[in-house]
Order: C-alpha cells, then sequence, then structure tokens
C-alpha cells in the first residue's frame, strides 16, 4: 500500500468507480470546451477567488453523476459543499482548479475527481480538456497519462530539483519565509502551472511542487496519482493527507527531494518566528 493512500477495496468495486469517474471527467470536458477563450463572466467568492457558470455547471453535473450510481457515498465539492461526508467513500470534486487561469484564456486549469476512503486517498483524476490530457492513479491502479503508464523521475539532491508553486502570494507568514528559504535552495523556482505541476510530476518531468492554503478538493484526488507513479506527496509535516488535513502540501518524485524539503520548510519557519 502506497503511503498515506486507504486500504483497497475489491477490484470489482474500484473498477466500477473509476469507470464512473471516467465518464464524470469526460462529461466535464465538453462542458468546459465549451465555455473556454468564450466571453465567461466571473464572481468573487469570499476568498476573493473567482467562480464562473462553468464551475457551477460541471459540479452540478458530476454531482448527480455520483448521486445516480452511488447514493450512499459522500460528495465534498468547491462550490456546493458536502453530504454525507462520514460516508466510507467519499468523492472530492474541484470542476475547475485554476480558475483564474481559464477565465483569462490559459489552457493549463484541470478538473479533478478524487476518492477517498475512510478520509485517505484512494483514486484520482486529473484532466485537462482544453489540452485533452489525462492522468489517472490510485491505490492498486497503475499511473498513466492518456492510458500509457507513467513514473516520477529520480532527483538526488534538492540543488538539482526543478520546483513549482502556483504562485508565491498563497505563503503568508512564517510559511512565506520558509518558502523563499526552499526557493534559494532548488535548481529553479517556476509558478502558474496549478494542478497541472502534479500531473508532469507524476510523469517525471518536475521534482518538487510545494503549496499552501489547499482544501481537500484541491490535493486528494492529486495524491493518489503522485504515489501511483512512485512519489510522495504529504503535509509539511511529513504526514500522510486526508480530508482533515491543514492545506500545506509537499509533493516530491525522489523521497530525498521529499526529505530535504521538508527540513528546510520548517528550519525557514522556525527562524523566522524566532525573529
Amino acid at each position: 500500500m502506497t503511503r498515506g493512500t486507504a486500504a483497497l477495496p475489491s477490484p470489482g468495486h474500484t473498477e466500477e468507480m473509476l469507470a464512473l469517474a471516467s465518464r464524470m471527467a469526460d462529461a466535464s470536458g465538453d462542458i468546459l470546451r465549451r465555455y473556454f477563450r468564450k466571453d465567461v463572466r466571473f464572481d468573487d467568492k469570499a476568498d476573493l477567488t473567482p467562480v464562473t457558470a462553468a464551475d457551477r455547471e460541471v459540479e452540478k453535473l458530476l454531482r448527480g453523476m455520483i448521486e445516480d450510481r452511488f447514493p450512499d457515498h459522500g460528495i465534498v465539492g468547491e462550490e456546493f459543499g458536502a453530504v454525507r461526508e462520514d460516508a466510507e467513500y467519499v468523492w472530492v470534486l474541484d470542476p475547475i482548479d485554476g480558475t483564474s487561469g481559464f477565465v483569462t484564456g490559459k489552457p493549463l486549469f484541470g478538473t479533478l475527481i478524487g476518492c477517498v476512503r475512510a478520509g485517505a486517498p484512494l483514486f484520482g483524476i486529473i484532466d485537462h480538456p482544453a489540452l485533452r490530457e489525462r492522468w489517472i492513479g490510485g491505490v492498486g491502479v497503475p499511473a498513466v497519462f492518456n492510458g500509457k503508464r507513467v513514473r516520477v523521475r529520480p532527483c538526488a539532491t534538492i540543488s538539482r530539483a526543478m520546483l513549482y508553486a502556483t504562485t508565491p502570494h498563497m505563503f503568508v507568514g512564517s510559511d512565506a519565509y520558509a518558502f523563499e528559504a526552499l526557493c534559494e535552495a532548488v535548481k529553479r523556482p517556476q509558478y502558474g502551472a496549478d494542478c497541472y505541476a502534479y500531473a508532469l510530476l507524476a510523469s517525471g518531468f518536475v521534482d518538487l511542487v510545494v503549496e499552501a492554503g489547499m482544501k481537500p478538493c484541491d490535493y486528494c484526488a492529486l495524491a493518489p496519482v503522485v504515489e501511483a507513479a512512485g512519489g510522495i506527496m504529504t503535509d509539511w509535516e511529513g504526514r500522510p493527507l486526508t480530508l482533515g488535513s491543514d492545506g500545506r502540501v509537499i509533493a516530491a518524485g525522489d523521497e530525498r527531494v521529499h526529505g530535504s524539503a521538508l527540513k528546510i520548510l520548517a528550519a525557514g519557519g522556525e527562524l523566522k518566528q524566532g525573529g
């Protein structure tokens, strides 16, 4: 069993859920391609992140597909909250991860469809409809990109690591100082890929993704794909991710880089707190 993931249910049940998840990704992609690079208006949510009619239409559709096939499963969605959150199986949905990119015409936005069992990530789909690229992976489910097996790449030292984060502005307080220390240690920090960065890590093109302020709908689909590809994804304390994690995440293709990043983030944050 991969680190931080749930025990495997019966193969037939997993296949049934994955088949539904793939149909959900197909359906969401059809909707989002219809909206993309059109005159899509958006509103600001309470946290000042944008939301569009496309976000809401996709999530309503996905929730309905789950309710029709697995009415006893829970659902946690970015736009419409949670139902049956204490169920054994809970679907975790982000209809558009990277809505800011979506409304500005950038094709790296994705739909995230994850499922957790007993609170721990079980499998996930990272779907990029504008690019027609899809990653799937989970516990007992090999990581694939458009049907072909993928794997993370080795990286011996943090100084050789290519780092991604969506934006440096997602880090506040001592986290900002800790992230700055990490940027100084890696080969190069890069920004702006949203969930695409984790997919690229699973395919062996990126070594490290570090972010903060994440919600379960942001990371629950990502972790099983990264780990199925041979990587590791935890919180900043090195603990497995769950529905209750604090939103600070590290994904790495090599455990050596993961361990180094944990130490640098911890030391950077403590130094700031110490004055």
